[in-house]
């Protein structure tokens, strides 16, 4: 399989998996083009690339940044923007673990606070048994949330980033 192919296939299967994640398909190809890429690339590269809109383009490009995997690179004497990829996995899989916790965890974690509060007071046998149903839920996510807190809260997740390498 000759580079152009293999890169080729994995933008294809990047952009497979980020739709099983919950991830735009265009959003995930251009973190793997970017990924895929030797040097900072423009919005018109990524365009002809992926043979996507303008649009879709920025949109994904700003997603990207907004994750904090994706950078704007500026290159002397050009005026158009370029943009690189964080190409340390463990640092970008970091940040989108971060980012998937704020936006899953998280609000998952205040209904079931809002629920316990609820239905606490009801003391049906029914009610009990539900409310210790969500009791348990709640402790699981607030331990998840606890070790997340701190392996994330370390200087930029340097903890989790040794112990990973640690291990391998």
């Amino acid at each position: 399989m000759e580079l152009q192919e293999a890169k080729q296939q994995f933008i294809d299967t990047w952009g497979a998996l980020g739709s099983e994640w919950g991830i735009n398909k265009s959003v995930a190809q251009v973190h793997a083009l970017l990924l895929s890429a030797s040097n900072p690339m423009s919005t018109d590269e990524i365009m002809e690339k992926l043979v996507i809109s303008r649009g879709n383009a920025n949109m994904s490009i700003r997603q990207l940044i907004d994750y904090g995997i994706v950078y704007k690179k500026h290159i002397a004497g050009d005026r158009k923007e370029y943009f690189v990829a964080e190409k340390e996995v463990l640092k970008w899989a970091m940040k989108i673990a971060v980012m998937r916790k704020q936006k899953e965890l998280d609000p998952v974690m205040d209904i079931l606070k809002d629920i316990s509060q609820n239905t606490e007071k009801d003391q049906t046998a029914e009610g009990k048994e539900f409310h210790k149903t969500v009791k348990d839920i709640q402790n699981l996510t607030d331990q998840l949330e606890t070790i997340a807190n701190k392996i994330f809260n370390t200087s930029g997740g340097d903890l989790l980033i040794k112990l990973i390498k640690l291990m391998m």
